[in-house]
């Protein structure tokens, strides 16, 4: 356990910056192997992926060449941990090995800012916005959701050969890569935790009677999950693979649908149970029962781990209201237009009765709910992945304080990580406001208080209150 304060005086405006700091920016990324061309003059073969497309091939040839000696060269030091990242003053380069064989570059520039001294302006860089955890945590994400739609490099090579891995890696990426908001990566990015959403008992048990009930009713269906809003009620998956699964969910398919859902969102009657509902497929046909609809039935898949091997569905994803239902269903087979009829007529009715009930308990405790001014926090448990915060606006998962508060906090997380210990660690700006971080039986707690001419004493015990009040039972610091 270890106990630290800190006054950081890099707060403080720089008044000769004459123009804001640019953005951080992908500048290049790119998939090798280097066993593909081994010999001089086949060093091309092995280069499976590289953005931007319009880079000379001689270029390309050239930073694969010079990730590649980095890499040795730092194996020389220690063939355990293989490099991951290399520093220099316009870019930093991060370096992923996520299979034998196969490794991912990411290149991101640094952001700067203009400078005017004696009538001559040049470029001063900020080498502290760019923080390696953090853009690392990206450069594993971009290859674990890969992995989950397409499976994995190599037995897409061993199966399928190296023209469709080329593919299926240029049909993923070009699109995957243009979605990046590498200027608002943060803390979020190394927890990647998820949202759950607490109800209480009786409801709790309705909604998993109902996952059984449709899991035994429909057996293709061989993994269920269920989201309200953003925020995950159960889920059959393995952790691992509902962390990428929820994070896709939550910032690509479910932004992406919402403006069409409430565009078309209407009462639909049921013909077979007579009945009214809010159902529709988010995946799948777009109305089940049009016969014509049949063609346009293309669910996508993914490839999760159930422990022996690798498993290959079908991700159906249905919703009703603000309640979601993902059905992870065999993938040998494409249902046939019946299934998702079948489908809509026996989940629609019960999902949309479902949502209005957690639609009302779920406002009673926001309403009720009422947050502190005085601080912001980040909460992580790496047991079940759980994640609170109050630092990120829920829809645009963009911060509420300062970048050099949330830099500030994955400093922390950074020396967590790297003592490998429980502790605590508290922190004062030049602008009087506090920044705590807590660490415990691998939970971690992080709060910025703004309480200004407090004394590091009373910074202390506010945070135990806070803990206290927020987080009973979670940790077990004196």
């Amino acid at each position: 356990m270890y106990f630290g304060y800190q006054n950081r005086g890099s707060f403080l405006t720089d008044t000769m910056t004459s123009t804001p700091r640019s953005c951080v920016m992908l500048q290049q990324f790119f998939i090798y192997n280097p066993t593909l061309g081994p010999k001089e003059g086949e060093e091309e073969k092995k280069i499976l992926f590289y953005h931007p497309r319009n880079t000379s091939i001689d270029n390309q040839i050239k930073n694969v060449g010079l990730s590649e000696a980095v890499i040795k060269f730092t194996e020389t030091f220690s063939t355990e941990r293989p490099c991951e990242s290399m520093h220099t003053q316009k870019t930093r380069h991060l370096y992923l090995q996520p299979e034998k064989d196969f490794s991912i570059i990411m290149i991101i520039t640094v952001p700067f800012s203009e400078k005017t001294k004696d009538g001559k302006t040049y470029h001063e860089y900020h080498e502290e916005d760019i923080q390696d955890s953090v853009y690392s945590a990206v450069l594993k994400h971009a290859y674990k959701l890969f992995k989950l739609f397409m499976g994995s490099f190599t037995s897409i090579m061993e199966n399928n050969g190296i023209d469709q891995l080329k593919h299926r890696l240029e049909h993923f990426y070009s699109r995957y890569l243009l979605t990046l908001r590498l200027s608002h990566s943060d803390i979020l990015e190394i927890h990647n935790g998820i949202l759950f959403l607490p109800l209480d008992k009786n409801t709790y048990l309705r909604i998993q009677c109902f996952i059984n009930l449709v899991e035994a009713s429909f057996s293709q269906i061989k993994y269920t999950a269920f989201l309200y809003n953003d925020q995950l009620v159960w889920s059959g998956l393995e952790q691992d693979d509902m962390r990428i699964l929820y994070k896709y969910l939550t910032t690509s398919l479910f932004p992406t649908s919402l403006d069409t859902e409430l565009k078309e969102t209407t009462i639909k009657s049921n013909q077979t149970l007579g009945s009214t509902h809010y159902g529709k497929f988010v995946t799948g046909p777009t109305d089940p029962h049009d016969q014509q609809s049949s063609s346009q039935i293309r669910p996508p898949k993914i490839f999760v781990n159930n422990g022996s091997h690798i498993e290959e569905l079908h991700l159906v994803v249905y919703r009703a209201l603000s309640a979601t239902v993902c059905l992870m269903v065999d993938g040998s087979t494409i249902p046939p237009l019946d299934w998702y009829k079948n489908i809509d007529s026996f989940i629609g009715p019960q999902l949309s009765s479902l949502a209005s009930d957690i639609g009302e308990q779920y406002a009673n405790r926001k309403g009720s709910s009422s947050a502190s001014q005085d601080f912001k926090f980040v909460y992580f448990n790496q047991m079940n992945l759980a994640q609170k915060t109050t630092v990120h606006n829920r829809k645009t998962s963009s911060a509420t304080i300062s970048p050099e508060m949330v830099r500030l906090i994955s400093d922390i997380n950074a020396d967590f990580t790297r003592f490998e210990e429980d502790g605590e660690t508290l922190m004062k700006t030049m602008s009087d406001c506090w920044v705590v971080g807590k660490k415990s039986d691998q939970r971690e707690f992080y709060v910025v208080i703004n309480q200004k001419n407090a004394t590091l004493t009373e910074i202390n015990e506010e945070v135990k209150r806070l803990c206290a009040a927020h987080f009973t039972n979670i940790f077990f610091l004196d």
